[in-house]
């Protein structure tokens, strides 16, 4: 294992400084850690809960004066215990780890449902602070599911004419009504983009990719997968031939063409076993 694997594979542990909720079930955790905060968008890191699991999330922010930020759902027992915790306590940390998103052409489609707008908003600060135009949609089941509301209006103001934020939520309570599968692909439809950028549930991730597909855009996808060792050895992050962890969790178009005969179909749970989606 190389030096800098080593480096980053070693657990620290990080005293939680700012707490921020961003729905009733997801909210934003803010630590000092110098290897976290130079993390690119698309990586991620292990955040150890004590007495009760190691787990892995996407940064969602980093700054120059080393704090980082992961965004987190209350989706089991760990999510629930580490959103249950107060500023001060402690937690440790591993990463990051992963490959980042390349990011090219002059207009970019990003599209992330719910939590997964967690690595998309660093990407898209990313974006525009290198003069690209960008289109954002957030999609989520309703209202109080949406995530990242300020920071969009923030980036919205601060770059108003690069940057076009839309909303889609399933019930019709914020935004447009529908799901974003069909917002992003009446956007290809209409307009130009040099690359799409996705995050979210696999079914969502998988329906985009065929879009792409039909309206030959480029794509990349981050995903999502049981990941235990975060280093490529255990292999429980298995995709077709790739493992999420080592060699994602950014995956180009060409890859998931690769791995369609498991992307948004079949997964690995924690036990091994081989489950649907």
């Amino acid at each position: 294992m190389s030096d800098w694997r080593i480096k980053n594979n070693a657990l620290r542990a990080v005293r939680i400084l700012r707490i921020k909720p961003e729905n009733p079930h997801v909210k934003t955790i803010t630590f000092k850690d110098e290897l976290c905060s130079s993390a690119n968008p698309g990586q991620f890191i292990m955040v150890w809960i004590p007495g009760v699991d190691e787990i892995p999330l996407s940064i969602s922010s980093v700054h120059p004066d080393g704090l980082a930020s992961v965004t987190v759902a209350e989706v089991g027992e760990a999510t629930k215990t580490l959103n249950s915790m107060r500023v001060n306590d402690l937690i440790g940390v591993r990463g990051p780890f992963g490959n980042q998103f390349e990011i090219y052409g002059k207009r970019a489609l990003i599209a992330g449902g719910g939590t997964g707008m967690a690595p998309l908003l660093m990407l898209t600060k990313k974006v525009l602070n290198m003069g690209i135009e960008a289109v954002v949609i957030e999609g989520a089941e309703t209202k109080n599911k949406i995530v990242f509301l300020e920071e969009l209006a923030s980036l919205s103001k601060l770059h108003n004419r690069s940057i076009k934020v839309l909303f889609t939520t399933e019930d019709g309570s914020y935004g447009i009504k529908g799901l974003i599968t069909d917002l992003v692909e009446e956007m290809l439809r209409k307009e130009k983009f040099d690359a799409v950028y996705a995050c979210g549930p696999e079914g969502m991730i998988r329906k985009i990719y065929e879009i792409t597909e039909q309206y030959s855009v480029d794509m990349q996808a981050s995903l999502e997968r049981y990941i235990r060792c975060a280093i490529g050895i255990c292999g429980s992050c298995v995709i077709g031939e790739y493992r999420v962890c080592r060699d994602g969790p950014i995956f180009s178009k060409a890859q998931m063409r690769k791995m369609k005969n498991y992307l948004g179909k079949v997964r690995y749970n924690e036990k091994g076993e081989r489950i649907q989606i």
